[in-house]
């Protein structure tokens, strides 16, 4: 089982290689400066985006990371999101799965919560 992070600029620009992983789009918005054409992924899933409020919220400061993680889980825990993170778990225990992100900051955003969240429902 390998779950993985990464950036969709990191992945469009060829800087970082997915290799044969099952690659995510888990971001609500479509990246900025980013064509269709040039990021290669297999899905977008929008339910496992966090709420257009919290990630405004977090956008501007209003909460911190922890808040924000907190407040994340408790989203992902609900259907949508729940069913589709049960997906995601078992395509991660089948095989890699990269869970892409816009955001510039590579250790507080919705992917990393995320993919702890899917580590934690494979154990």
């Amino acid at each position: 089982m390998s779950v993985s992070c990464l950036r969709v600029h990191d992945l469009v620009s060829g800087e970082v290689d997915p290799g044969g992983a099952h690659v995510v789009l888990v971001d609500r918005l479509w990246p900025r400066g980013v064509s269709k054409e040039s990021f290669d992924h297999d899905e977008w899933c929008k339910d496992v985006a966090p709420s257009d409020d919290l990630r405004r919220e977090f956008h501007h400061g209003e909460v911190d990371f922890d808040r924000f993680a907190e407040r994340y889980r408790e989203e992902l825990s609900r259907n949508p999101a729940a069913d589709e993170v049960a997906r995601l778990t078992a395509l991660a225990t089948d095989g890699d799965l990269v869970l892409a992100y816009s955001a510039q900051d590579t250790e507080h955003n919705n992917a990393v919560v995320l993919a702890d969240e899917i580590r934690a429902n494979a154990r």
